[in-house]
């Protein structure tokens, strides 16, 4: 048992992840369900710290030795995967993201047509929200392949680790691996501005140094995509306020305002049929009404102003989700599974559209 021959069984599967864990045969995520791949044993302690050890350079080991987690991407034959490898109980396992080979296109994802005018937007601000595993990092590889295929631009992406590879086309793309090409977001965001870029992926805003950074540079006549694990606009928005210290809150409100031209909050639903699943999405586009809700600390207007901004191309996840309902996409009891306001939700339903 090795972990090529394991990755392979689950990609054969059409899994999105692999675990490897002490007292557990391997186990594979299905359509966001967790499936043993029981013809393989339990694995025990000398297992997984032969199957991790086998993905890592003699330097990531002992990383991982010493903090006890690491973060890389692994490459072979027929595939790219996103390790975050970690230590339990004194052995070694391991959460294996695998990575579609090809980009998707943002039409294969179903993804609206707002995303296609977000990107190309000289300047500003865009973020992709939502849960871990919600298709984030897909999303923006999609929009940085609509980038490069349509834009003369050079694009620098900032990720941790890389997940998809990108090929330069019409724009230049240039992308950097934290712990490989660069020591930090903020370091490698600072760097950027050095850089000729015309648009800066960052792969996640982890800390008030990366926020205060992207904000630079989208001030500075950038366009820069990030994603946040937040859930919704109005939270976005209030969590890149939060990370600063109170004197500094307002000038931040007045920053965002100006520079944030939209936010994608999605997660994946799994379909009525239960094979795969769809991406519902709460999409926000600033408008002047938002920009002045933003800089006057009135986030939690935001919902509103969303709701009736659908002939702006905005929409809340409780329409989508009804929207995904009403054409048989999803199931009405996965809707309200995944709502966060089942009156809302209960409303678009009977058809308040």
């Amino acid at each position: 048992m090795t972990i090529e021959e394991l990755l392979t069984v689950s990609r054969e599967r059409m899994a999105s992840d692999l675990h490897i864990t002490v007292g557990k045969p391997p186990i594979a995520r299905v359509n966001g369900d967790l499936v043993m791949l029981e013809e393989y044993p339990v694995l025990m302690p000398e297992d997984t710290n032969r199957l991790v050890s086998s993905m890592l350079s003699s330097e990531r080991l002992e990383v991982l030795k010493q903090k006890g987690e690491v973060d890389f991407s692994f490459v072979m034959p027929g595939g790219r995967f996103r390790v975050n490898a970690y230590k339990q109980r004194g052995s070694f396992g391991a959460a294996i993201r695998l990575l579609v080979q090809e980009i998707p296109t943002l039409d294969q994802l179903h993804m609206p047509d707002c995303l296609k005018m977000l990107a190309m937007k000289p300047r500003g601000l865009v973020l992709l929200t939502g849960p871990t595993g919600s298709g984030k990092s897909t999303t923006l590889a999609a929009m940085v392949d609509y980038i490069n295929k349509n834009r003369r631009a050079h694009v620098i992406t900032i990720e941790d680790p890389i997940e998809y590879l990108h090929r330069h086309q019409n724009s230049m793309v240039n992308q950097r691996e934290i712990g490989e090409d660069t020591q930090s977001f903020a370091a490698a965001l600072r760097a950027a501005l050095r850089e000729d870029p015309d648009v800066i992926l960052v792969g996640e805003m982890r800390d008030m140094e990366t926020v205060a950074a992207a904000v630079t540079a989208a001030e500075t006549g950038h366009l820069v995509l990030s994603t946040l694990h937040t859930n919704g606009a109005a939270n976005t928005v209030d969590r890149i306020i939060d990370v600063f210290p109170p004197h500094q809150q307002q000038q931040i409100r007045v920053q965002t305002a100006s520079i944030l031209e939209g936010v994608i909050t999605q997660q994946l639903v799994p379909l009525a049929d239960g094979k795969g699943r769809v991406a519902a999405l709460e999409i926000m586009l600033t408008t002047d009404a938002i920009a002045n809700l933003i800089r006057e600390g009135k986030t939690h207007q935001i919902n509103s102003c969303i709701q009736t901004g659908i002939q702006l191309g905005m929409q809340s996840m409780d329409y989508h989700l009804a929207k995904l309902v009403k054409t048989g996409v999803i199931s009405k009891e996965m809707a309200f599974l995944r709502t966060m306001d089942t009156d809302n939700l209960k409303r678009y339903l009977a058809g308040e559209f």
